[in-house]
């Protein structure tokens, strides 16, 4: 088999012309370049999936990129930009998929501390995750909670200047290495989703167990965690009683569009890779781009990345410069972005033959690791009817 060559040094840079970016943007897309240029992401033993992720989180703190997506403790500090995020997420996908969910944990594991923290709590800690020092963890799901929040059943008892959490939470990221954890409960101040608080919890608080760690064919550090009177002090509760559904809806309003923008990493990677081989690969007499079935691949796997690119710069543009709600966007692009992109990578195996289902190579990779972008953080049926539910509100 003819071995292809190497795509670009990182995705191209085209959709930085469109409207939604400024210079800061493209200055912003020169220094992730930079980053991902350099050795930090090398030597790095995916293989211990624990200390790659600690590695790289150190790396990104100390690049400065954590800035990106880790709220400021000061209360005049800017606010997280989504398209920053989606940007880094995209160039750091397109890269590694291990460093693109290092960034985005560190962000979505602290995302409800900068919107509903107390001072105090901000400052214990923001600027730890923000160095890397620390990594983050958002725990949110359950066995039986997963999209259905409300049917949640871990629970936070007040008592006195504490709570008392019991309960499980499952398919948590960085679960098992995390440092801080944001814990959503019922504390059952009224039905369903209005009866949920958020808390933060440390790794080394009482009561609190790692119960199983989960291994998925992508590697990232999952685990089931516990809490068997897991007591803290009431201070760590983030925003009033009964917020914690609102919170958890915020943080993720902040960071769905980025999931979009992973995907399309991931995207841009595959349609790379199937470029050089197909201009490499002989076949026929000719090479494999001269044939019109892959040049008819190739046109559709472009022309959906860019498709699903202006959905998700389109909702992070909405959420930064117009301040309006973008949970519809946000859906669409998550939804549309996320397929494509599975998509895509298919159609680059394929083009790869035999070539594409062998381990260690880079569409093989890409294979396993978008497909569950499809699911987290709201899978594509989910997102679906959201965009729906918005229509009939009369959102459209």
């Amino acid at each position: 088999m003819t071995a292809s060559p190497s795509p670009a040094a990182g995705p191209t840079r085209d959709h930085l012309d469109w409207p939604f970016f400024g210079q800061e943007h493209r200055g912003f897309a020169e220094t992730l370049d930079r980053f991902a240029g350099s050795d930090a992401l090398s030597g790095i033993d995916h293989g211990d999936v624990d200390s790659a992720c600690r590695a790289l989180v150190r790396r990104l703190g100390k690049a400065g990129l954590l800035d990106a997506c880790v709220a400021s403790e000061a209360p005049d500090g800017p606010p997280i930009e989504s398209r920053r995020v989606c940007l880094a997420r995209e160039t750091l996908a397109w890269h590694d998929g291990l460093a693109d969910f290092a960034f985005a944990m560190q962000g979505l594991g602290t995302g409800a501390i900068g919107l509903a923290g107390t001072p105090e709590l901000k400052a214990a800690v923001l600027p730890r995750v923000r160095s890397g020092d620390w990594l983050a963890a958002f725990a949110l799901s359950e066995p039986d909670a997963g999209s259905d929040v409300a049917a949640m059943t871990c629970a936070a008892r007040s008592d006195g200047d504490s709570y008392v959490l019991d309960g499980e939470k499952t398919w948590i990221s960085n679960g098992g290495i995390a440092d801080v954890y944001t814990v959503f409960a019922r504390t059952g101040e009224a039905p369903g989703t209005r009866g949920i608080s958020a808390f933060v919890v440390f790794a080394d608080d009482p009561g609190f167990t790692v119960a199983e760690r989960i291994e998925v064919m992508a590697p990232h550090p999952l685990a089931r965690i516990r809490f068997e009177g897991c007591r803290i002090p009431a201070s760590r509760r983030l925003g009033a009683a009964g917020e914690g559904f609102k919170i958890a809806m915020r943080t993720l309003d902040i960071f769905r569009a980025s999931v979009a923008a992973a995907a399309l990493g991931f995207a841009r990677r595959a349609l790379d890779e199937a470029l050089a081989h197909a201009k490499a690969r002989r076949m026929f007499g000719g090479m494999l781009a001269d044939l019109q079935l892959t040049q008819a691949a190739l046109g559709t796997m472009a022309t959906g990345i860019d498709a699903a690119a202006l959905l998700t710069f389109r909702a992070a543009w909405r959420r930064d410069v117009q301040r309006l709600p973008t949970t519809r966007e946000a859906a669409m692009a998550k939804m549309t972005a996320t397929e494509t992109a599975q998509g895509v990578i298919d159609r680059a195996v394929q083009m790869f033959g035999g070539r594409g289902v062998r381990s260690g190579e880079v569409v093989e990779r890409l294979y396993r690791e978008i497909r569950a972008l499809r699911i987290y953080e709201g899978a594509t049926e989910v997102q679906t009817l959201i965009v729906a539910r918005e229509l009939l509100k009369g959102g459209a």
